[in-house]
Protein backbone atom coordinates (compact mmCIF):
# COMPACT_ATOMS: atom_id res chain seq x y z
CA UNK A 1 0.00 0.00 0.00
CA UNK A 2 1.10 3.27 -1.00
CA UNK A 3 0.59 6.69 0.72
CA UNK A 4 1.54 10.11 0.04
CA UNK A 5 2.56 11.85 3.07
CA UNK A 6 3.51 15.55 4.51
CA UNK A 7 2.92 17.50 7.89
CA UNK A 8 0.75 15.97 10.60
CA UNK A 9 -2.59 14.48 9.11
CA UNK A 10 -1.33 11.47 7.32
CA UNK A 11 1.30 10.07 9.71
CA UNK A 12 -2.36 10.59 12.62
CA UNK A 13 -3.59 8.19 9.75
CA UNK A 14 0.00 5.84 9.30
CA UNK A 15 -0.14 5.65 13.10
CA UNK A 16 -3.46 3.56 12.65
CA UNK A 17 -2.98 1.94 9.12
CA UNK A 18 0.44 0.04 10.92
CA UNK A 19 -1.29 -1.10 13.38
CA UNK A 20 -4.07 -2.77 11.04
CA UNK A 21 -2.05 -3.90 8.11
CA UNK A 22 1.51 -5.65 8.35
CA UNK A 23 4.12 -2.71 8.20
CA UNK A 24 6.19 -4.37 5.46
CA UNK A 25 3.23 -3.77 3.02
CA UNK A 26 3.53 -0.28 3.34
CA UNK A 27 5.68 2.58 1.07
CA UNK A 28 5.21 5.91 2.16
CA UNK A 29 6.37 8.50 0.09
CA UNK A 30 7.46 12.11 1.87
CA UNK A 31 7.58 15.58 1.31
CA UNK A 32 10.87 16.94 1.04
CA UNK A 33 9.97 20.71 0.08
CA UNK A 34 10.17 21.69 3.58
CA UNK A 35 13.83 19.91 4.36
CA UNK A 36 16.19 23.32 6.11
CA UNK A 37 19.74 23.22 7.14
CA UNK A 38 19.66 24.26 10.76
CA UNK A 39 22.50 24.71 12.54
CA UNK A 40 25.37 23.12 10.27
CA UNK A 41 22.28 19.96 10.46
CA UNK A 42 19.70 18.92 7.43
CA UNK A 43 15.97 19.28 9.62
CA UNK A 44 13.94 16.75 7.23
CA UNK A 45 10.43 17.64 9.52
CA UNK A 46 7.71 15.50 7.06
CA UNK A 47 10.06 12.76 7.23
CA UNK A 48 10.97 12.58 10.40
CA UNK A 49 7.48 12.74 11.92
CA UNK A 50 6.63 9.31 9.73
CA UNK A 51 9.81 7.47 11.15
CA UNK A 52 9.14 9.08 14.87
CA UNK A 53 5.10 7.56 14.06
CA UNK A 54 6.36 4.14 13.33
CA UNK A 55 8.50 3.83 16.03
CA UNK A 56 5.56 5.25 18.45
CA UNK A 57 8.39 8.15 19.54
CA UNK A 58 6.19 11.00 18.05
CA UNK A 59 5.26 13.81 20.44
CA UNK A 60 1.33 13.18 20.07
CA UNK A 61 0.39 16.57 21.91
CA UNK A 62 2.22 18.47 18.85
CA UNK A 63 2.83 15.82 16.26
CA UNK A 64 6.42 16.54 15.61
CA UNK A 65 9.25 15.68 17.67
CA UNK A 66 9.89 12.95 20.14
CA UNK A 67 7.77 12.78 23.26
CA UNK A 68 9.73 13.26 26.48
CA UNK A 69 12.58 14.90 24.62
CA UNK A 70 14.60 17.37 26.31
CA UNK A 71 16.09 20.69 24.51
CA UNK A 72 19.50 21.19 26.46
CA UNK A 73 21.43 22.34 23.26
CA UNK A 74 18.52 24.61 22.20
CA UNK A 75 18.40 26.50 25.21
CA UNK A 76 22.56 26.71 25.68
CA UNK A 77 22.86 27.95 21.94
CA UNK A 78 19.83 30.42 23.35
CA UNK A 79 22.20 31.92 26.02
CA UNK A 80 25.47 31.89 23.64
CA UNK A 81 22.83 34.24 21.57
CA UNK A 82 22.38 32.53 18.66
CA UNK A 83 18.49 31.67 17.96
CA UNK A 84 17.52 28.76 16.26
CA UNK A 85 14.74 29.08 13.78
CA UNK A 86 13.28 25.43 15.55
CA UNK A 87 13.20 24.32 19.11
CA UNK A 88 15.30 21.21 18.67
CA UNK A 89 14.93 18.38 21.09
CA UNK A 90 18.24 16.63 22.07
CA UNK A 91 17.21 13.24 20.93
CA UNK A 92 15.58 14.61 17.47
CA UNK A 93 19.04 16.09 16.83
CA UNK A 94 20.75 13.21 17.65
CA UNK A 95 19.14 12.14 14.64
CA UNK A 96 19.60 15.44 12.15
CA UNK A 97 23.37 15.31 12.75
CA UNK A 98 23.46 11.28 11.67
CA UNK A 99 21.57 12.01 8.89
CA UNK A 100 23.83 15.15 8.02
CA UNK A 101 26.55 13.13 8.29
CA UNK A 102 25.70 10.38 6.01
CA UNK A 103 24.81 12.72 3.34
CA UNK A 104 28.30 14.54 4.07
CA UNK A 105 30.06 10.92 3.34
CA UNK A 106 28.32 11.03 0.06
CA UNK A 107 24.70 9.19 0.57
CA UNK A 108 21.51 10.55 -0.83
CA UNK A 109 19.04 11.69 1.13
CA UNK A 110 17.05 8.41 0.05
CA UNK A 111 20.15 6.52 1.56
CA UNK A 112 20.04 8.16 4.33
CA UNK A 113 16.80 7.41 5.46
CA UNK A 114 17.28 4.31 5.02
CA UNK A 115 20.08 4.10 7.02
CA UNK A 116 18.06 5.41 9.87
CA UNK A 117 14.87 3.60 8.52
CA UNK A 118 17.00 0.19 9.63
CA UNK A 119 18.35 1.49 12.96
CA UNK A 120 15.36 2.58 14.04
CA UNK A 121 14.12 -1.30 13.47
CA UNK A 122 11.19 -0.14 10.86
CA UNK A 123 9.70 -2.13 8.14
CA UNK A 124 7.98 0.08 6.42
CA UNK A 125 9.20 1.52 3.46
CA UNK A 126 9.68 5.68 3.80
CA UNK A 127 10.83 7.24 0.45
CA UNK A 128 11.90 10.88 0.18
CA UNK A 129 9.95 11.93 -2.83
CA UNK A 130 13.28 13.15 -4.36
CA UNK A 131 16.90 13.05 -3.71
CA UNK A 132 16.85 16.50 -5.63
CA UNK A 133 16.89 19.61 -3.39
CA UNK A 134 14.05 21.75 -3.50
CA UNK A 135 12.33 24.20 -1.19
CA UNK A 136 8.90 25.72 -0.88
CA UNK A 137 8.65 29.51 -0.82
CA UNK A 138 6.00 31.53 0.26
CA UNK A 139 5.14 34.98 -1.23
CA UNK A 140 4.37 37.16 1.24
CA UNK A 141 3.47 41.38 1.00
CA UNK A 142 7.04 41.43 2.55
CA UNK A 143 8.82 38.84 0.12
CA UNK A 144 9.58 35.46 -0.55
CA UNK A 145 10.65 33.39 2.41
CA UNK A 146 11.23 29.82 2.91
CA UNK A 147 7.67 27.97 4.22
CA UNK A 148 10.35 27.54 7.95
CA UNK A 149 9.78 30.91 8.24
CA UNK A 150 6.62 31.72 7.43
CA UNK A 151 5.33 29.04 9.38
CA UNK A 152 7.61 29.20 12.08
CA UNK A 153 9.50 32.21 12.47
CA UNK A 154 6.65 34.32 11.74
CA UNK A 155 3.64 32.05 12.94
CA UNK A 156 1.77 31.52 9.35
CA UNK A 157 0.34 35.26 10.11
CA UNK A 158 1.76 37.03 6.78
CA UNK A 159 -0.62 37.17 4.02
CA UNK A 160 0.07 34.45 1.16
CA UNK A 161 -0.08 35.86 -2.37
CA UNK A 162 1.69 32.84 -4.06
CA UNK A 163 3.40 29.80 -3.63
CA UNK A 164 6.53 28.30 -5.42
CA UNK A 165 8.32 25.32 -5.00
CA UNK A 166 11.99 26.37 -5.66
CA UNK A 167 13.94 23.58 -7.85
CA UNK A 168 10.75 21.64 -8.83
CA UNK A 169 11.68 22.07 -12.52
CA UNK A 170 15.08 20.08 -12.20
CA UNK A 171 13.68 17.77 -9.49
CA UNK A 172 12.93 14.11 -9.96
CA UNK A 173 11.15 11.35 -8.42
CA UNK A 174 13.40 8.84 -7.41
CA UNK A 175 14.32 5.36 -8.60
CA UNK A 176 12.88 3.98 -5.54
CA UNK A 177 9.70 5.82 -5.50
CA UNK A 178 8.86 4.92 -9.33
CA UNK A 179 9.63 1.28 -8.28
CA UNK A 180 6.84 1.54 -5.40
CA UNK A 181 4.79 3.06 -7.41
CA UNK A 182 5.24 0.28 -10.38
CA UNK A 183 4.20 -2.51 -7.75
CA UNK A 184 0.56 -1.16 -7.09
CA UNK A 185 -2.36 -0.52 -8.43
CA UNK A 186 -3.75 1.86 -6.27
CA UNK A 187 -2.61 5.21 -3.93
CA UNK A 188 -3.76 6.85 -1.26
CA UNK A 189 -3.12 10.55 -0.71
CA UNK A 190 -3.34 11.43 2.94
CA UNK A 191 -5.23 13.80 4.79
CA UNK A 192 -2.24 16.43 4.32
CA UNK A 193 -2.57 20.18 3.10
CA UNK A 194 -2.95 19.39 -0.96
CA UNK A 195 -0.58 23.11 -1.52
CA UNK A 196 2.59 22.37 0.56
CA UNK A 197 2.62 18.60 2.07
CA UNK A 198 1.01 17.12 -1.21
CA UNK A 199 1.45 19.51 -4.21
CA UNK A 200 5.60 19.12 -4.38
CA UNK A 201 5.14 15.53 -4.77
CA UNK A 202 2.51 15.89 -7.43
CA UNK A 203 5.09 18.82 -9.04
CA UNK A 204 7.52 15.97 -9.74
CA UNK A 205 8.33 15.02 -13.44
CA UNK A 206 6.23 12.19 -14.63
CA UNK A 207 4.24 12.07 -10.74
CA UNK A 208 0.99 12.81 -12.46
CA UNK A 209 0.84 10.94 -15.64
CA UNK A 210 1.68 7.79 -12.95
CA UNK A 211 -1.56 8.47 -10.64
CA UNK A 212 -3.65 8.91 -14.15
CA UNK A 213 -2.76 4.93 -14.12
CA UNK A 214 -3.96 4.35 -10.14
CA UNK A 215 -6.77 4.32 -8.39
CA UNK A 216 -6.28 7.30 -6.15
CA UNK A 217 -8.03 7.53 -2.75
CA UNK A 218 -7.29 10.99 -0.88
CA UNK A 219 -8.56 12.02 1.98
CA UNK A 220 -9.57 15.63 2.64
CA UNK A 221 -8.26 17.90 5.35
CA UNK A 222 -11.07 20.00 5.09
CA UNK A 223 -13.81 20.12 7.38
CA UNK A 224 -17.42 22.20 7.15
CA UNK A 225 -14.57 24.79 5.22
CA UNK A 226 -11.66 24.86 8.00
CA UNK A 227 -8.22 22.99 7.75
CA UNK A 228 -7.83 20.56 10.64
CA UNK A 229 -4.93 21.58 11.04
CA UNK A 230 -2.06 23.88 9.56
CA UNK A 231 -1.86 26.57 7.01
CA UNK A 232 -3.73 24.57 4.27
CA UNK A 233 -7.08 28.17 4.06
CA UNK A 234 -4.10 30.67 3.09
CA UNK A 235 -2.10 27.99 1.15
CA UNK A 236 -5.37 27.32 -1.28
CA UNK A 237 -7.25 30.74 -1.20
CA UNK A 238 -3.73 32.20 -2.92
CA UNK A 239 -3.47 29.53 -5.33
CA UNK A 240 -7.13 30.03 -6.10
CA UNK A 241 -8.89 26.59 -4.46
CA UNK A 242 -11.63 27.33 -2.67
CA UNK A 243 -10.92 26.02 1.32
CA UNK A 244 -13.65 23.18 1.00
CA UNK A 245 -13.58 19.35 0.28
CA UNK A 246 -14.22 20.43 -2.94
CA UNK A 247 -11.09 22.73 -3.70
CA UNK A 248 -9.13 19.57 -2.38
CA UNK A 249 -10.74 17.52 -5.71
CA UNK A 250 -9.38 19.78 -7.49
CA UNK A 251 -6.17 20.20 -6.68
CA UNK A 252 -6.14 16.10 -7.46
CA UNK A 253 -8.74 16.59 -10.47
CA UNK A 254 -6.65 14.94 -13.44
CA UNK A 255 -6.27 11.59 -11.15
CA UNK A 256 -8.90 11.39 -8.39
CA UNK A 257 -11.03 8.44 -8.21
CA UNK A 258 -11.90 8.75 -4.67
CA UNK A 259 -12.38 11.26 -2.04
CA UNK A 260 -13.27 10.37 1.74
CA UNK A 261 -14.48 13.63 3.38
CA UNK A 262 -16.24 13.92 6.77
CA UNK A 263 -19.51 12.76 7.38
CA UNK A 264 -20.87 16.22 8.13
CA UNK A 265 -19.44 17.42 4.54
CA UNK A 266 -22.10 18.15 2.02
CA UNK A 267 -19.87 17.14 -0.93
CA UNK A 268 -20.83 15.94 -4.74
CA UNK A 269 -18.50 15.73 -7.19
CA UNK A 270 -18.78 14.82 -10.95
CA UNK A 271 -16.30 11.80 -11.89
CA UNK A 272 -15.56 11.01 -8.45
CA UNK A 273 -16.79 8.77 -5.76
CA UNK A 274 -17.22 10.51 -2.56
CA UNK A 275 -17.20 8.48 0.60
CA UNK A 276 -18.36 9.54 4.14
CA UNK A 277 -16.86 8.65 7.98
CA UNK A 278 -15.55 10.47 10.52
CA UNK A 279 -12.33 11.72 9.68
CA UNK A 280 -11.31 13.56 12.94
CA UNK A 281 -8.22 11.71 14.69
CA UNK A 282 -7.97 12.64 17.95
CA UNK A 283 -7.13 9.41 19.54
CA UNK A 284 -5.25 5.86 18.18
CA UNK A 285 -8.75 4.42 18.36
CA UNK A 286 -10.23 6.79 15.95
CA UNK A 287 -7.32 6.98 13.33
CA UNK A 288 -7.64 2.94 13.61
CA UNK A 289 -11.05 3.43 12.72
CA UNK A 290 -10.24 5.62 9.40
CA UNK A 291 -7.41 3.51 8.41
CA UNK A 292 -9.90 0.26 8.61
CA UNK A 293 -12.45 2.80 6.53
CA UNK A 294 -9.59 3.37 3.65
CA UNK A 295 -8.25 -0.12 3.80
CA UNK A 296 -11.83 -1.43 2.68
CA UNK A 297 -12.06 1.26 0.59
CA UNK A 298 -8.93 0.38 -1.57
Amino acid sequence: MIILSGGTGTPKLLSGLKRIIPEESIAVIVNTAEDRWISGNLVCPDIDTVLYTFTDLIDEDKWWGIKGDTFYTHESLKKLGFHELMRLGDQDRALHILRSELLRDGFTLTQSIDELRCSFRIDARILPMSDDPLATMILTPEGEVHFQDFWIKRQGKPKVLGVRFDGLDKAEPTPEVINALNCEDSVIIGPSNPITSIGPILGLKGMRSILQKKKVIAISPIVEGKPVSGPAAKLMNAMGYEVSSVGVAQCYADFLDVLVVDRKEDCILPDVSVLKTDIMMGSLERSIQLAKFIVDSV
